[in-house]
């Protein structure tokens, strides 16, 4: 009968009815679910063992009604922290029995097309939105999908959520720059957010307040706005800090990759960091180290894998994971990037 069966190709049926039990409970068992009992699952699995069974995504989903599939909507793949998050979320998916979905949505004309066609609606069990900056339409029409939905990086009230306190952060930050003595610090930010704009405008929240808990005037000049990835806009704002009646003694650059850019342009107009500059990053990206770079070092892949769980459990209980927010630490590492105010 094994034989005959493992030939033709066993159904999930064919296993249920050897196993005694419904197609419903094979599904769920082959599927790693907990809601089976250890002796159900052992019978289902020695009768799937012994018919050559295994369970197709497809027979699943049709039983279930779940496709064993996340989405994940990224701004890009260009960014260290995005690549470190998806990274740790990839295996802890897997690990729950769930399969990875990107959506990488970058230009204009691909935002308008994903939110107009939806592609995650029955494609997917749940959809984790990583570090994307929603419209008000665009967060409309994901709450339209009909399938749960996590925030990764950022922070949604009344949906699952897993990030970092950017705030606190940076206003830890900042204080450790004004422990060291510095008064005149410059703050560098992305021009162009690229889906990071709740944390950008969090850690110069952060920053500000740092500040002027401190009892030091807002000056704005010391704010300076850089593009992500090319150099001039970067020689630019260093030049216009330099050159400022009172320039500043330390740099706070809000993630790692301008603080490495930063370094380079500093060095090349023989500005000696940390004697005559600080530089302080925000990311603990895999290079901050070599560079002997000065950072808060949020857990970037942790986050991926917390979102995984999270992502697992919202689909098998909606209602107690759906307001369920994750908050991970930031680590201030300081190295040879920064250091003292200098006296002169």
């Amino acid at each position: 009968m094994a034989e005959e069966n493992a030939v033709r190709g066993a159904t999930l049926a064919d296993v249920a009815q050897r196993a005694g039990v419904s197609p419903s409970t094979v599904s769920r068992t082959l599927r790693g679910l907990s809601t089976v009992s250890p002796a159900t699952r052992a019978r289902v699995e020695k009768a799937a063992e012994e018919l050559s069974f295994a369970i197709s995504r497809s027979a699943s989903s049709l039983v279930t009604g779940r496709t064993g599939r996340v989405a994940v909507l990224v701004p890009n793949l260009d960014s260290w922290f995005l690549g470190a998050a998806l990274a740790g979320l990839a295996p802890a998916l897997t690990a729950v029995g769930l399969d990875m979905l990107v959506y990488s949505v970058t230009t204009a004309e691909q935002r308008a097309r994903f939110f107009d066609r939806l592609p995650v609606r029955r494609n997917a069990d749940a959809l984790l939105v990583v570090s994307f900056a929603l419209s008000p339409a665009e967060r409309a029409r994901l709450d339209d999908l009909g399938v749960p939905l996590v925030f990764v990086s950022q922070h949604e009230r009344g949906r699952a959520g897993v990030y970092v306190d950017d705030v606190e952060a940076a206003h830890r930050g900042t204080r450790y720059l004004l422990n060291l003595g510095h008064r005149r610090i410059a703050y560098l930010e992305p021009a162009d957010a690229s889906g990071f704009a709740w944390s950008s405008r969090a850690r110069l929240d952060g920053h500000r307040a740092a500040l002027a808990e401190a009892g030091i005037d807002r000056d704005d000049a010391l704010v300076r706005q850089v593009a992500h990835w090319e150099g001039p806009s970067l020689e630019a704002a260093v030049g216009r800090l330099l050159s400022l009646a009172e320039p500043p003694t330390a740099i706070f650059a809000e993630t790692d990759d301008i603080a490495f850019r930063l370094l380079t342009v500093l060095r090349g107009v023989n500005v000696p960091v940390p004697r005559r500059m600080s530089i302080l990053g925000f990311d603990g990206h895999a290079m901050a180290e070599p560079w002997d770079l000065s950072t808060m070092a949020q857990p970037a892949r942790r986050l991926g894998e917390e979102a995984a769980k999270l992502a697992h459990g919202v689909i098998h209980d909606p209602a107690a994971h759906r307001e369920r927010h994750v908050v991970l630490p930031v680590e201030l590492v300081p190295r040879g990037s920064t250091g003292p105010a200098p006296l002169d």
